[in-house]
């Protein structure tokens, strides 16, 4: 029996937990920019996979290595050594600091590699409290969640992992105040993603990482989302001068296929230990094959200049929609993460804009995430615009 819409969605609404608030849109096919649904109709993706299809749906680079290392191996326990690993660890190190990499599964499970680190790192002197962003978002682990600076992740969930606490985002004397003999760490994202594209200035970043180093303490950098090229540097740190103790990536790292790392160099390197930590499935034959194939991508001679290049084209055509309607308030963000906040609620044009085959992303209730992939063309920036346009036009 050939599957319909109607046949998946009650598929999922019997035996899947409804932890999602899902589009009635079944999604069957996707290439570049674009995704298809099991009926046929055509979507520009400009929010595409959560921004983890970072090179587009089914890169071609990637699925080749993929389907190259799916008949080779897959998956061995991380206690004897693969090819593959080592490679991965080495190209990331190549592109960011010296140090040394852990291998997960995920962004949240990177980010529990952080909070690991911080906590033995601080175990001998009795420290263990780590600062993080208000209007942060680390994941939906435990502690993950814990670190992230939102109550409404919290609720129900309660009580949560201690020695956590949060300040605001750029506050640099409520972020000092904070700092007790207790803190071992201060874990913040170079641009919050789920809290609206609020980017971090230079100027903090760089108080941040001289108050760290004051008190001897870890400077966490979530690159989960701004990671992998998608600001126009390979990774977003590197347009503040600072270096971090220990960095979280994930998302487009595996261009589609699940996989995460931690980051750590200096005094937090060789902190933990064998028997400290562990993952399963952490950096698998066939996940490190794709994020390898990812490097070589980004890697290619103009491609972070063409990201930025095209990310200063999207930047001016959502300002000139700000210049055309009075509820626009900002346009924020770099390379090709950018936000849109308005004086309104944002979720009906997110709806509007989907009737019309545009799939972009409202958070914070007011702010519209306009994140494509980095492979997308200019005549994809041309024509999301312009269907963003047509909504906001039918709105004012």
């Amino acid at each position: 029996m050939q599957n319909s819409a109607e046949n998946i969605i009650e598929l999922y609404n019997t035996y899947v937990m409804k932890t999602y608030a899902w589009n009635p849109i079944v999604i069957v096919k996707g290439k570049g920019s674009w995704v298809w649904d099991i009926n046929g109709r055509k979507y520009l993706d400009f929010f595409p996979g959560w921004a983890v299809s970072g090179l587009g749906h089914c890169n071609a680079e990637v699925a080749r290595a993929i389907r190259k290392q799916a008949s080779t191996l897959i998956h061995m326990p991380n206690n004897f050594m693969t090819e593959l690993q080592p490679l991965l660890a080495k190209k990331i190190i190549e592109n960011s600091f010296r140090g040394k990499c852990f291998f997960c599964n995920s962004g949240a499970e990177a980010n529990e590699t952080a909070f690991k680190i911080a906590r033995k790192y601080g175990s001998t002197t009795g420290r263990y409290e780590i600062i993080t962003m208000k209007k942060s978002f680390h994941g939906r682990t435990l502690a993950a969640v814990t670190a992230t600076g939102q109550e409404k992740y919290h609720k129900g969930f309660e009580p949560l992992v201690p020695g956590f606490k949060y300040v605001e985002f750029g506050n640099k004397d409520e972020l000092a105040k904070a700092v007790t003999g207790k803190t071992v760490a201060v874990m913040l994202e170079p641009i919050q993603g789920e809290g609206g594209i609020n980017v971090s200035g230079k100027d903090y970043l760089m108080y941040v990482k001289g108050l760290c180093d004051k008190h001897d303490m870890l400077l966490i950098l979530d690159e989960i989302q701004t990671g992998m090229g998608r600001t126009g540097r390979m990774f977003a740190y590197q347009h503040y001068d600072v270096e971090p103790d220990v960095m979280t990536l994930a998302k487009t790292l595996g261009g589609g296929i699940p996989i995460g790392a931690a980051v750590a160099g200096g005094k937090a390197c060789d902190v933990l230990e064998p028997g400290n930590h562990a993952s399963t499935f952490g950096g698998n034959p066939l996940a490190c094959a794709a994020a390898l194939a990812v490097f070589e991508v980004i890697g290619k001679e103009g491609f972070l200049d063409k990201t930025a290049e095209k990310g200063n084209y999207l930047r001016k055509k959502l300002e000139s929609l700000k210049s055309r309607y009075p509820f626009i308030r900002e346009v924020r963000g770099i390379g090709l993460m950018l936000g849109m906040e308005l004086s309104i609620d944002g979720g009906g044009i997110f709806n509007e804009c989907l009737k019309k085959n545009l799939i972009i992303n409202c958070t914070s209730g007011n702010v519209l995430r306009f994140v494509p992939s980095m492979t997308v063309k200019k005549s994809e920036i041309d024509m999301a615009i312009d269907i963003t346009d047509e909504v906001l036009k039918s709105i004012s």
